[in-house]
């Protein structure tokens, strides 16, 4: 498209046009960011409010009270006979002076005084806040003071809050399509069809702007923005305005005293009490090296203050991190040991994220030497890392407390029946911390879910009921609060990257290294690279591209799977079975490729798209996918970042999750090392993705030059050489 055609298709000039959408856009967040600080002040001036009217509530409970939160367990004589009559009195008194009191022990002062401290929290939860003239205290007025602002701007705002989310969430994917057909240096080094997708978003933004100001959003967002920066007027006057229109105070802080319209998704929509408790969890931090986001902050949290839980959050969201940083807050506060059950196939990623991400010490408790291992463990403590079917063979001392076990991909331990169930159970018993993880939605899989409660808080399981599943997944996940966590990307999108890279570190099986090694001894480069995958029925890479895509499936997630290879496509494909799109190859036109595209995009829910990495990573529109598998490390980078980019682009609404699969010791590792020394240039171009796209051979390494260097290296690890 020509300039000239594009002038005549906008109504403004291009420059002008975008500098109008930019100004929209920024409106929309100044006004969603100044709208929630509203409110939260409304909330900051209910805490001390809620505290009051509870402590009110508590000086009137007797302190017979305390049995019912402990099952009549607790003997309170001697709280009489010191006239402590009430909760309140037991709350206010500190463990160490009621312990002082004749009759009470540490550990019934300590009971005591946490039974009061739970009638507490009940009681703030249920209180109600009351507001009148007859209660113009100093809390009271910092709540009316708080609701004049959002009671005055009127309500415009609400309906202005809604319409700046919604503009914001069509005018950013449009703005940063159109940047290069502003930019005469981006333009430069655009791809045709990149600068036909800019002058495209540019009309789109157009319509879409003509349409805003037809409905008047610019001035619904401007006013609503110099209604809530108002500065806070006085308190008496806050006080009249009261007066004279209180239903409307009423009707606000009916509204915004439930919670719930303000709970931060990424708390897992938990009840109140429990999420109460877990933000008042410490989590120390000093023994991680990663900065935690905010949702996995909270998913630590909850594992420590739950003690046997179970996180299911959707993959991608970081679920080993949050279990590494309980442990980590353990080993500073209590504890010395751990113990991680995985599947085989995930085993070297545990070992390598806490490696990465703690500075604990990892053992991996596997293998041909897990002996020496599980000794080393013993002796100096830190992590133990083992796999599911090797539990059950685990002979610990009974002297070694286990300050937390975290089972892996719990939903393989779903059937109680098996022998690596039955070693969890007996692990479980033994063990008063356990987490438990699985990215597999469990709201329409009660059975299943009893099951693994069962391991954790058997009490619960009688209260886990299907009619709760049928309400829904948040009626579901409050009913079974104390023992499971979920969080979906969508939930906590704002927490996260645009992009999630994993690399899948797996041990060759027997029959890989087989096949490895007698590639290394031909000096066959390809070969070395795709021998993961030459005894399918025993390719440990096979088995967590597989576990990988039935992960995606469970949370309705659409994948691509990349490989340099054919031949592993085929193999991939065979595994999966009828499921798999494609695949997109070299050989198949143009056409077809996006038929291929299209079919994979309109299947409703989950589906699986199969592409050559160097036929799939150009040209196509894959957005519809938020997974995406590349089975082999490739030689040029740009491959991986251009078939990254495919799935990565604007329209995507969900985060892209990247998982690489890779052999430990082996041709995929050399590679790694190899290309580091070109990484910083490579990152310097991928930034710049345009320039990276038209200019290769500024980021990639010799193919033949790396392939020489990795076969000489792997012939003389191995001991072997080219036939005669």
């Amino acid at each position: 498209m020509t300039q000239e055609l594009l002038r005549r298709r906008l109504p403004e000039e291009p420059k002008k046009l975008l500098r109008s959408a930019h100004d929209l856009r920024h409106a929309a967040w100044a006004l969603t960011v100044d709208h929630r600080r509203a409110k939260a002040a409304v909330q900051d001036a209910l805490g001390p409010l809620r505290r009051r009217a509870a402590r009110e509530q508590l000086a009137s409970m007797p302190v017979a009270r305390l049995k019912d939160v402990t099952d009549g367990r607790l003997r309170l004589p001697a709280l009489e006979r010191a006239e402590i009559e009430t909760v309140l009195q037991v709350l206010d008194t500190t463990p160490y002076e009621l312990q002082c009191l004749p009759g009470i022990g540490p550990q019934t002062a300590n009971q005591i005084h946490a039974a009061a401290g739970q009638i507490a929290e009940a009681a703030e939860r249920v209180a109600s806040i009351r507001i009148g003239l007859d209660r113009a205290d100093a809390e009271t007025t910092a709540l009316v003071v708080a609701l004049h602002l959002l009671v005055d701007a009127g309500p415009d705002v609400p309906r202005a809050a809604e319409a700046a989310v919604e503009v914001d969430e069509r005018l950013s994917p449009l703005i940063n399509m159109a940047a290069p057909a502003v930019n005469w240096w981006r333009r430069l080094f655009s791809t045709r069809h990149r600068r036909e997708q800019a002058m495209d978003a540019l009309a789109a933004l157009a319509e879409l702007l003509r349409e805003e100001r037809a409905r008047g959003t610019p001035g619904l967002l401007a006013q609503a923005s110099v209604d809530l920066l108002r500065p806070r007027v006085s308190s008496d006057e806050a006080w009249i305005d009261f007066e004279l229109r209180a239903s409307d105070y009423y009707a606000l802080l009916a509204e915004l005293a439930a919670l719930d319209s303000e709970r931060d998704p990424g708390e897992g929509f938990l009840p109140d009490d429990i999420t109460r408790r877990v933000k008042e969890q410490p989590l120390d931090e000093r023994h991680l090296r990663v900065s935690l986001r905010g949702y996995q902050s909270f998913g630590a949290r909850f594992a420590l203050a739950q003690r046997r839980v179970l996180l299911g959050d959707e993959m991608g969201l970081g679920k080993t991190v949050q279990a590494i940083a309980a442990i980590a807050h353990l080993s500073v506060t209590e504890a010395t040991h751990f113990l991680v059950a995985c599947p085989a196939s995930v085993l070297i990623n545990w070992l390598r994220e806490i490696d990465a991400r703690s500075a604990l010490l990892a053992h991996p408790v596997h293998g041909p030497d897990r002996a020496d291992a599980l000794a080393d463990w013993v002796r100096d403590g830190g992590i133990a890392v083992t796999t599911l079917d090797v539990l059950h063979t685990l002979r610990v001392p009974d002297g070694v407390r286990i300050g937390m076990l975290v089972v892996d991909e719990a939903h393989f331990v779903k059937n109680p029946d098996t022998r690596r169930s039955r070693a969890v159970a007996a692990w479980c018993a033994r063990t008063q911390r356990v987490l438990f993880l699985s990215g597999t939605p469990m709201e329409n899989r009660v059975e299943e879910f009893r099951n693994l409660v069962a391991h954790l808080q058997p009490a619960l399981v009688p209260d886990i009921r299907r009619s709760d599943a049928a309400m829904g997944p948040r009626a579901f996940r409050a009913a079974v609060a104390p023992a499971y966590l979920r969080r979906n990307q969508h939930d906590v999108l704002v927490e996260l990257p645009d992009v999630v890279h994993v690399d899948e570190w797996e041990e060759f099986s027997s029959a890989d290294a087989a096949a490895y090694r007698r590639a290394v001894a031909s000096g066959n480069f390809m070969a070395m690279r795709n021998a993961a995958y030459a005894v399918p029925r025993r390719s440990a890479k096979l088995r967590r591209v597989v576990e990988l895509v039935e992960e995606a499936a469970a949370n309705e997630l659409k994948v691509v799977v990349f490989s340099f290879f054919r031949d592993v496509l085929a193999t991939v494909d065979a595994a999966l079975g009828e499921r798999a799109h494609g695949p997109i190859s070299g050989s198949v036109p143009p056409a077809g490729r996006q038929a291929m595209v299209d079919a994979f995009t309109a299947e409703p829910g989950h589906a699986v798209l199969l592409s050559q990495i160097q036929a799939g990573g150009t040209g196509l529109n894959l957005q519809a996918a938020s997974v995406v598998i590349i089975c082999e490390p490739q030689v040029k980078p740009t491959l991986e970042s251009q078939a990254v980019a495919r799935a990565h682009r604007m329209g995507q609404v969900r985060p892209v999750q990247v998982h690489r699969i890779l052999s430990t010791d082996s041709v995929d590792q050399r590679m790694l090392d190899l290309l580091q020394g070109k990484s910083a240039l490579f990152d310097a171009y991928a930034r710049r993705s345009d320039i990276a796209e038209a200019s290769p051979e500024a980021v990639d390494i010799s193919e033949q030059a790396l392939a020489r260097q990795i076969v000489e290296e792997e012939q003389l690890r191995l001991e072997t050489s080219r036939p005669a």
